[in-house]
């Protein structure tokens, strides 16, 4: 076991290392990335566990890629909501199955009342727009209006990432 606080900090800095750019494709990930380190696989656990535990880093979590599943149609869906119950609806939006993301936002004017951003995907655009219907009906009088901004190019998507020191 790491026993003192800067050997702690350099092997949570490899490990960050090891694993930012993603898991290994393999059974036992956290084993491999364990003997890339040289620690056992319950130190690597451990430490993430403490690390996401403190804040250090916020999930770990899987991330499909949707066009190579079939997922090619995708909307932001954008939405006024009343700043009163912006918390209550952000976070039931965020719980429905076809959000695969969703975020709260400063309006704009008068011209951009949208406040409330989810994020849905679909094979096909009328899917999406069925799908954003379905969510305007459940959430009721609880948003006074939305709108869908369809993507028109893939853009690379990374996570921040840390250099070696």
């Amino acid at each position: 076991m790491v026993e003192r606080p800067e050997q702690e900090e350099t092997l949570e800095r490899r490990l960050i290392l090891a694993t930012q750019a993603g898991l290994p494709i393999v059974p036992r990930p956290y084993a491999q990335v364990a003997a890339e380190l040289g620690v056992s696989e319950a130190v690597v656990m451990e430490r993430l566990q403490a690390m996401l535990a403190s804040g250090r880093i916020r999930r770990i979590a899987l991330v499909p890629n949707h066009y190579r599943l079939g997922y090619v149609a995708n909307g932001m869906s954008v939405w006024d909501i009343p700043d009163a119950c912006i918390r209550e609806v952000g976070q039931a939006m965020g719980r429905m199955p076809a959000v695969s993301h969703c975020y709260h936002r400063p309006r704009h004017g008068k011209d951009w009342p949208y406040n409330l951003f989810a994020m849905v995907h679909g094979h096909h655009r009328a899917e999406v727009e069925q799908r954003v219907a379905e969510m305007a009906r459940q959430l009721g009088e609880r948003q006074r209006g939305y709108d869908i901004l369809f993507s028109t190019r893939i853009l690379k998507k990374t996570g921040m990432r840390f250099g070696a020191a």
